[in-house]
């Protein structure tokens, strides 16, 4: 039987209304979000704390990947890092920043859903649980199993974001075909049965090949969003994020994009840039 959620009902709540009412951000526009990537050290995580971001991510895995490890903040291929999920945590609480956990191994899953359990009732605000699912363009087999990590994440928090993507891999000497019906379809069937708000990162350099793939995959459900993302040698450009922003909603599509992307993408939309 699920546990109940209990006051983290928050943690489904949308981030556009949760920040809107913080006076953080000025319209719901998922480009206002600002995103602090791989806050995975505590030097990092101390940057976080300080900068303009609204959502802080950074990656979760246990420390020697083994059963009763611990949950660390490191990604792949490093298996180590200077700060722990618990003390992680006890730093992002004292703030009003949205979590994105990203779970690198489903053995981390279970064990960071206990320590979240523990702080429920003071982390009011956005949460959100990702992991690689599926395979995707170029990519390998799913750094997650879809069915355990399902199952672990709602047998403690059934409310929480979902944010669930696919394996990747940017060739840039090779054609790169983007997000195929396959993909958007198994990705589709997963979801048919989930009750909470379930957003899709999918990597800028791919989504303008596969438009009808995955805006199709984003008018299943009102409850579906998009994330944006890129890997720092991925070959796209700001036009590509205008078309994105064209064919979507775009109070439902994030960007977490490095720059110079970012900022000129910003500029492009009007949107500031926080200090």
């Amino acid at each position: 039987m699920a546990k109940s959620c209990g006051t983290s009902r928050s943690w489904s709540e949308n981030i556009l209304d949760y920040f809107l009412n913080a006076n953080q951000i000025k319209t719901k526009d998922g480009a206002e979000i600002v995103w602090y990537h791989a806050a995975n050290s505590q030097s990092e995580m101390k940057k976080a704390m300080q900068s303009a971001a609204h959502m802080v991510e950074a990656d979760v895995l246990l420390r020697c990947d083994v059963e009763n490890g611990e949950p660390i903040m490191v990604h792949p291929p490093e298996m180590d890092s200077d700060i722990t999920l618990q003390e992680w945590l006890n730093e992002i609480i004292n703030t009003n920043k949205g979590i994105k956990l990203d779970f690198k191994s489903l053995a981390a899953v279970k064990p960071s859903m206990v320590f979240l359990e523990g702080l429920k009732f003071n982390l009011r605000r956005p949460v959100w649980v990702n992991a690689d699912i599926l395979p995707g363009p170029n990519g390998n087999s799913p750094v997650v199993d879809a069915k355990g990590f399902l199952d672990t994440v709602n047998s403690f928090f059934p409310d929480v974001t979902l944010s669930l993507g696919w394996t990747s891999v940017w060739k840039p000497q090779n054609c790169n075909k983007g997000y195929s019906w396959a993909m958007v379809k198994e990705m589709a069937q997963i979801c048919d049965t989930l009750t909470q708000p379930v957003t899709f990162p999918v990597r800028a350099a791919f989504v303008r090949h596969s438009i009808s793939e995955v805006l199709w995959l984003f008018q299943q459900s009102n409850r579906y969003s998009l994330t944006i993302w890129a890997g720092k040698q991925d070959n796209y450009t700001v036009e590509d994020l205008l078309y994105i922003r064209e064919n979507f909603d775009k109070s439902k599509v994030f960007y977490d994009v490095f720059d110079p992307h970012n900022s000129e993408f910003r500029k492009a939309i009007g949107i500031e840039i926080p200090a």
